[in-house]
């Protein structure tokens, strides 16, 4: 049997201002309102409010079988109510289908589980208790910022008891060569490790209409064929797992509605519905369906699922992120001890990793994915930009 887990990350940050060294101690806003309501409004007319509509309508025509799964980010569920109320409402919606399954992961999406442990605990917690309030689910599963993740993590993750499942970046240098199909025990045996194929689930996030791609066009007969044969490589009968990992913004975002995506997407749906090996799972539904024990897998670098590295370079590859990483967290820390409750939700907005994300410099194609994400024109102007406002939260903190 080939079990699809089909998981999709809902993240928007708070893209901060332009905020010059003039701004020090005036009372210009950290976050640029205007550019975070144009994009979650841009964003939820092209993808959120018509996928939800497919993937409902999908999972109701199918009874149940198409199942999905999601982890949707602390700072996306504050604009959603902020700026379109009606997006908050449809993923209640779609949850309500009995055909998704939330995951836990940190409310600010931020890499606290590199730099602050307390401070990862605080935001998992945040994350459950939000997902409880708004959607009466408690996740069992947990996926890290950005998929990162290392041996640490789990036994940190310890701490929640609730959480059997990981979801991981099925990373080469990790596997040596083993295929991502089969899942793994954690190193310490407490976890179980679902591994992201990031080729077959790169072919629809990021090579879908790239015309220089030899497959191009992909069709959804050619994709379910690629599915199909998975099979072929297993002889003794077990079963295999396929997680197609990504942003939820692959569907009429990054892929425009005009590249065929939405028809492509549900036509691969449907066809697999119709394949008798096929099976739609919830990430938490993999354990009880093995039919082997899996290996142990240690990771003792972190790994996550950005870049060709998949490592941490995304975020920590040059000076200027880890001083603004750095200095953040050193920031956060001095404003708990302080008490300070005005200052502690911004500095966590600032944790954010799309920030440190944004202050990259790197070249070649890497390059160009995270030109495309950021709302800045230059690293260096994203840089500084974000240093400025946490000199103003540090004069704040002096006061």
């Amino acid at each position: 049997m080939i079990y699809i887990i089909f998981y999709f990350q809902v993240h928007q940050p708070y893209r901060v201002s332009r905020y010059s060294f003039f701004d020090i101690g005036s009372t210009k806003s950290y976050f640029d309102e205007e550019l975070n309501r144009y994009i979650f409004n841009k964003v939820s007319e092209r993808c959120y409010l018509p996928t939800n509509n497919l993937f409902r309508e999908l999972i109701l025509a199918s009874d149940g079988r198409f199942k999905i799964s999601y982890s949707i980010t602390g700072t996306f569920l504050e604009q959603a109510r902020t700026y379109r109320p009606e997006v908050f409402e449809s993923f209640q919606e779609l949850i309500k289908t009995g055909g998704v399954e939330l995951i836990a992961e940190t409310y600010y999406h931020s890499l606290a589980s590199i730099f602050d442990i307390e401070e990862f605990l605080e935001q998992v917690s945040e994350h459950i208790s939000a997902m409880e309030q708004y959607f009466g689910y408690s996740p069992t599963v947990f996926r890290n910022t950005e998929l990162i993740y290392f041996d640490k993590l789990s036994d940190v993750l310890l701490n929640f008891p609730q959480i059997k499942t990981i979801l991981i970046e099925g990373a080469d240098r990790i596997l040596m060569g083993e295929s991502p199909l089969y899942p793994r025990f954690s190193y310490n045996h407490v976890h179980l490790l679902l591994l992201k194929h990031y080729k077959l689930s790169d072919d629809i996030a990021f090579r879908f209409s790239d015309r220089s791609w030899p497959e191009y066009p992909l069709t959804a007969e050619k994709y379910v064929k690629w599915i199909c044969d998975l099979g072929l490589m297993e002889k003794e009968g077990r079963n295999l797992y396929l997680g197609l990992f990504m942003d939820y913004e692959t569907f009429g975002e990054h892929q425009w509605r005009e590249s065929g995506i939405f028809e492509f997407i549900k036509k691969v749906i449907e066809l697999l519905l119709e394949v008798p090996f096929v099976r739609f799972i919830f990430p938490s539904e993999a354990l009880r369906t093995l039919n082997y024990t899996p290996k142990g897998l240690s990771v003792p670098t972190p790994t996550s699922w950005a870049d060709t590295e998949r490592d941490l370079s995304a975020w920590l590859s040059n000076p200027l992120q880890w001083n603004a990483m750095k200095t953040t967290f050193e920031l956060l820390q001095k404003a708990k001890e302080k008490n300070r409750t005005d200052l502690i939700p911004i500095i966590k907005k600032l944790t954010t990793s799309d920030h440190f994300y944004y202050m990259c410099i790197k070249y070649f194609q890497d390059g160009d994915v995270h030109k495309y994400f950021s709302p800045y024109d230059l690293p260096e102007n994203a840089y500084k930009y974000f240093m400025n406002i946490l000199a103003d939260i540090e004069e704040k903190l002096e006061d």
